[in-house]
């Protein structure tokens, strides 16, 4: 089930775990994605914290917040981008959003299967998706003090088959947060080095992990059109030729 979206306020806004966590999840998501002018950018659950660099390039940047869940004006002290939805049928149109961010929307969704065909459905031509998860053998999907404690958490494996079972293509997959989800002074102050060491240390388990997609695109067949391009009907096959009349 979703969390409340005043727990994941207060936990991203109010507290300095997750402010630690927001700004590690958000740097590796703009290290991937830098600015992206004339894009349209939207999130879905509650991927608002990662949003924020876009918002000044971007042509639109739209927060999805599902009903569940709930939603909170988005950002604080400007022009509201955020909106409540249902889950199943996102107010978007098809091919509308060129960069998709997932977070708290799809480990803890009851309908798993219709996020990930929304989520394929708004893609527009090259768009691209990223999803952030909890990862099932990092330490912040064990702690119930954080959002990242609630819901399915992912292997890559589990996720990347998901993803392709849902026409997409797992284009490229890191990790965040290495260390430890405490609130103890040492681990707070020392977070920024840890997430420098983990991005180089691929033995380090980060707590989330982070997969960008792309939305696979059949091209249409024109099966009949080949077929009878390669087997023309031959409407007299087997007439024979015109013989002459004799002259009298």
């Amino acid at each position: 089930m979703h969390l409340d979206v005043l727990d994941l306020r207060h936990f991203y806004y109010r507290t300095q775990l997750g402010r630690v966590a927001q700004r590690a999840i958000r740097d590796q998501l703009v290290a991937m994605w830098p600015a992206l002018p004339g894009h349209t950018v939207a999130g879905f659950g509650f991927a608002v914290p990662l949003l924020r660099p876009y918002l000044a390039s971007s042509r639109r940047v739209i927060g999805l917040m599902p009903g569940p869940q709930g939603v909170m004006p988005w950002p604080a002290g400007e022009e509201n981008v955020s909106l409540l939805c249902e889950e199943t049928a996102w107010p978007l149109a098809t091919g509308l959003v060129d960069r998709l961010v997932l977070m708290h929307g799809l480990e803890t969704s009851e309908h798993p299967t219709s996020v990930l065909s929304e989520a394929h459905r708004v893609l527009g031509p090259g768009g691209r998706a990223m999803f952030v998860v909890p990862n099932r053998s990092g330490l912040w999907s064990r702690r119930d003090g954080t959002p990242f404690g609630f819901g399915r958490p992912y292997s890559l494996g589990q996720l990347e088959a998901q993803l392709k079972r849902h026409d997409f293509t797992p284009e490229r997959a890191v990790a965040a947060l290495f260390a430890p989800p405490s609130a103890s002074r040492f681990w707070l102050r020392t977070a920024d080095f840890w997430e420098s060491i983990g991005r180089r240390a691929p033995w380090l388990v980060g707590g989330v992990l982070m997969v960008e997609a792309t939305k696979q695109v059949y091209a249409p067949t024109r099966g009949s059109l080949a077929s009878a391009v390669r087997k023309p009907l031959r409407v007299l096959e087997g007439v024979g030729q015109p013989v002459p009349s004799p002259r009298g």
